[in-house]
C-alpha cells in the first residue's frame, strides 16, 4: 500500500505549451466543456493542491461549481506567503491547510493559522513526500494537482505523481519566460510517460498519461 495519496495533475496549456503569459496572468485555455470536466474531477478529490506561485497570481477558490462536495483546499507555500483574505482561505467550500516549512517567519504561520490549519512540513522548503504522507494519514486517498510549474516540477522529480491530465488548447501563447506545465531544473534524461487516451474536445484536445 501506498504512503501517499492517488496524486495526479491537472492542467490547460497552450499548443505551444504555456499555462499562462509572460506576465504570469491568468488566462482562459479551457473551453466550456473542459471546465466542466475539471470541476467533476475536483469533486471526484479528496483534496486540491495548488503552490503559492498560483494563489498569489490567480487566486484561485478552489471549489466545485456543481454543488458536489467541496474538496479540502492544501496551498503549498514555504515562506507563508499566502495572504489571509485570498479567496482559497475566505470563499466558502472545503477546510483550508496551508503547509509551510520551518523557515517559515512565526508571525505569518501564526496570522494564518487564525483562519486556517497549518501544517509544517521540511526545514526550508516543504517537504512533499512528509506533507504527502501526513495527508495521507488523514484520509486522502485521492489528490489532485492543478500547478502551478513550479509545483508540479517537485512532485514529479520526487516521484509523487501517477497521472497527468491535460488540456491542450487552440492557441500560442509564446514568450521564452511564460511559465510552462513543467519548470524547475529539468532532467537529464526525459521521464517517460505511458499514453492513456486522447480526445478531441471543440477545437483542443484532451491527453491522458500514466507515469511510468
Amino acid at each position: 500500500m501506498k504512503s501517499r495519496p492517488f496524486v495526479f495533475i491537472n492542467a490547460a496549456m497552450s499548443a505551444d505549451g504555456k499555462i499562462s503569459t509572460y506576465e504570469r496572468k491568468q488566462i482562459r485555455i479551457s473551453s466550456d466543456a473542459d471546465m466542466k470536466r475539471v470541476d467533476e474531477l475536483r469533486a471526484s478529490a479528496d483534496a486540491i493542491m495548488v503552490g503559492i506561485g498560483t494563489v498569489l497570481a490567480d487566486n484561485p477558490g478552489l471549489t466545485v461549481k456543481s454543488g458536489e462536495k467541496n474538496p479540502t483546499r492544501i496551498v503549498v507555500d514555504s515562506m507563508a506567503r499566502t495572504p489571509v483574505d485570498a479567496e482559497v482561505i475566505t470563499r466558502k467550500g472545503g477546510p483550508t491547510i496551508i503547509a509551510v516549512s520551518k523557515s517559515a517567519l512565526h508571525e505569518r504561520v501564526e496570522a494564518l493559522r487564525e483562519k486556517a490549519e497549518v501544517i509544517t512540513a521540511g526545514d526550508k522548503r516543504v517537504s512533499l513526500p512528509e506533507l504527502l504522507g501526513e495527508l495521507k494519514s488523514r484520509g486522502v486517498n485521492r489528490l489532485m494537482v492543478e500547478g502551478g510549474a513550479t509545483l508540479n516540477w517537485g512532485l514529479i522529480s520526487e516521484g509523487l505523481v501517477d497521472e497527468i491530465y491535460v488540456y491542450i488548447g487552440n492557441m500560442i501563447i509564446g514568450g521564452e519566460s511564460a511559465p510552462t506545465l513543467v519548470d524547475g531544473t529539468g532532467f537529464v534524461d526525459p521521464m517517460k510517460l505511458e499514453l492513456l487516451s486522447v480526445e478531441q474536445m471543440d477545437e483542443s484536445i484532451l491527453v491522458k498519461w500514466r507515469i511510468r
